[in-house]
């Protein structure tokens, strides 16, 4: 019998699934909207204590704090750190789509067809709950790790809620290790959903909002006004040009291919000549293409569109995170032994999973993989199609293998002592 398959044997008669859903339940509980992290987060302390971790908060924004802690190992390992956001999406019209029914509680757990349903269950407390009783059942199989395992829990991942949403837990995190009051760790697993695969890669983005400005007249005499609808006709098809253009130059073999896609509309007036106009859109980046030099080429692109004259455009960037202006793409190589022992474990807890995939979503590993030089996957239980839904859930059978998979993992990265 192979090491893996002998612990996977071995983890398999220690874990104890009830206790296990139970302890996600009672994350889901606790509300974690993006905002009021705290209850969570104090949550999390607790079942980091009674693990020996060590924990540690401290706040990021007033009344908004992270949580983190290390056990040290025997030595000899090398430090894992599972990093995950504690906030979640908000809850508007959950209880208005399940009224009457036992899914009506956002925060309440219910396994319906062996899921566990509520906000937040993929996104992400799932996985953190996963990587934390990972830990539980290395040390109830008397597993001694050589390495050093860490968790950092942040803050402030989620858009969506007022003033917030600008990965501030995650800087401050960040900050943390570049000050040295930290460990820097050598792995990281960031525990979005994935539904086990192993994510690898993912896109860049930035937000652009675009206002048109002309000027408005009455409509019987349209020459004494300049129509900044009509502009925005041009910089619309000069846009979706500039898509075709950018999808056409490239595709990653993990993430896709670039785009823009307008997201939002607006303008005109009630019989006059339209004086304003505004637009939204997002831009999907590679790994590998540049936050400042995709922005620049956006904007010229919007600049030289327009014919008429007497129109101004203002560009604003609202969705700044590792960058100034957005999220920047990261990927690390999939061929480094760390990435193979976490796919072997996957498929062996659950077969067929550990498939090496990319991101269709922005998230910090950004903060990992270019600010802190750690290399970084994505990799947790859960899928990302159902989170920020109002049907968002987990399998429990999935979960139950993730935690498996984790214990296995940590086991084969950062070793053990004896058997």
């Amino acid at each position: 019998m192979s090491d893996i398959a002998h612990l996977h044997d071995r983890l398999r008669r220690h874990i104890d699934r009830e206790e296990a859903v139970v302890l996600l339940k009672a994350a889901v509980a606790r509300q974690s909207v993006t905002g009021n992290e705290a209850d969570f987060a104090g949550f999390l302390k607790e079942r980091m204590d009674r693990l020996a971790l060590d924990p540690q908060m401290a706040e990021f924004q007033p009344g908004r704090p992270n949580v983190w802690g290390e056990r040290k190992g025997a030595g000899g390992g090398d430090r894992l750190l599972f990093i995950g956001h504690t906030d979640t999406v908000h809850v508007r019209g959950w209880e208005e789509r399940w009224a009457g029914t036992d899914r009506e509680d956002p925060f309440g757990g219910v396994i319906v067809d062996g899921e566990i349903w509520g906000r937040g269950t993929g996104d992400l407390k799932a996985g953190i709950c996963a990587s934390l009783a990972a830990l539980e059942l290395l040390d109830r199989a008397g597993i001694v790790l050589r390495g050093d395992i860490t968790f950092a829990f942040v803050g402030d991942e989620e858009s969506g809620e007022p003033g917030s949403g600008i990965s501030a837990g995650a800087k401050h995190f960040t900050q943390r290790v570049l000050a040295g009051s930290i460990a820097r760790p050598d792995f990281a697993i960031y525990v979005e959903p994935t539904r086990l695969s192993v994510y690898a890669a993912q896109m860049g983005f930035f937000i652009a909002d675009v206002t048109i400005h002309g000027k408005s007249a009455y409509f019987g005499v349209p020459e004494q006004g300049v129509d900044a609808l009509k502009a925005t006709h041009e910089i619309l098809s000069a846009i979706w040009r500039h898509s075709d253009e950018i999808a056409a130059r490239a595709s990653h073999d993990l993430v896709g291919r670039a785009f823009v896609l307008v997201t939002e509309i607006a303008g005109g007036g009630y019989i006059a000549v339209p004086g304003e106009a505004r637009l939204s859109l997002i831009r999907k980046l590679l790994p590998g293409e540049n936050l400042d030099t995709a922005v620049s080429d956006l904007e010229t692109v919007i600049r030289s569109a327009v014919s008429q004259d007497g129109i101004t455009i203002e560009l604003s960037y609202p969705a700044g995170r590792d960058h100034e202006v957005g999220g920047s793409p990261a990927e690390i190589d999939p061929d480094l032994p760390p990435i193979g022992m976490l796919t072997r474990a996957l498929d062996r807890a659950m077969p067929g999973r550990g498939r090496i995939e990319g991101a269709p979503y922005w998230s910090e590993s950004p903060f990992l993989i270019e600010q802190i030089g750690c290399p970084a996957v994505y990799c947790a239980p859960g899928d990302i199609t159902n989170c920020h839904t109002l049907e968002e859930r987990v399998n429990v059978d999935e979960y139950v293998a993730g935690i498996v998979a984790f214990a296995i993992f940590i086991a084969s990265y950062c070793g053990t002592v004896g058997t």
